[in-house]
């Protein structure tokens, strides 16, 4: 009896074991496949899709943050521009015209939540993401079509970043650089040349992707403004 005794507590100890290490087979099956879904997850940002359902990620996720300038201002009826700024004294770090009518993204701010995807298909890992130069733009989900990173800004965009040199958040309409009459510039074929100007956080997620978000100052509720950079591989 004694050998038999011994032969069945040998035989637990090894289905003990055995159950030991598929429980760990198991959970490491389910670490392998979390794995592979934190690596698609840059493929479900088209069409703003990504930060749709993400929305707002927490602070302790987040690589870096820090706070930048932004303008968008362009006449009602032509296109609008979008500039970031880190220093208001100093020419745009990401200049870029959008696809889309000033007139078009007033409509959108006013259902109080936009959210502006900027999507880049560049090869070069040595490149910083603000110096892609191609980037396919979308609106609320929608795409609105492609744009090209400008390397210098116009006389006319200088014109207004210029006028709003003293200006750190605000929104209004601003004398066209054709004319010094408010007057004229109302009746000008493009409309009335409008800005919005707010200080952004910006969060730096890693080379490949970084965020804007819109500061609400004394925590007023307004209009919900994200930015998204995202360069696609």
């Amino acid at each position: 009896m004694p050998p038999l005794k011994e032969a069945q507590g040998l035989m637990h100890s090894l289905l003990r074991q055995t159950a030991s290490e598929d429980k760990k087979t198991k959970l490491g099956g389910g670490g392998g496949r979390i794995l592979k879904m934190f690596k698609l997850v840059p493929m479900l940002s088209t069409g703003c899709k990504m930060v749709a359902l993400l929305g707002r990620p927490h602070k302790s996720l987040l690589a870096s943050s820090a706070t930048t300038t932004v303008t968008l201002f362009g006449h009602r009826r032509g296109r609008v521009s979008l500039a970031i700024q880190d220093d208001l004294a100093c020419p745009p770090v990401f200049f870029i015209e959008l696809p889309m009518l000033a007139g078009v993204l007033h409509k959108e701010m006013a259902s109080g939540l936009v959210k502006i995807a900027l999507e880049s298909e560049g090869r070069t890992p040595r490149k910083k993401l603000t110096e892609e130069y191609v980037w396919a733009v979308y609106c609320n989900g929608r795409k609105s079509g492609y744009s090209i990173r400008r390397k210098h800004c116009s006389d006319d965009d200088m014109y207004v970043l210029q006028l709003l040199r003293g200006v750190s958040m605000g929104a209004g309409v601003l004398p066209s650089p054709s004319s010094t009459d408010h007057k004229e510039t109302a009746a000008a074929p493009d409309g009335e040349l409008t800005y919005m100007r707010a200080r952004f956080e910006r969060v730096m997620g890693s080379k490949d992707s970084e965020a804007l978000y819109m500061i609400n100052p004394d925590g007023n509720c307004g209009p919900e403004l994200s930015i998204f950079l995202v360069r696609m591989k």
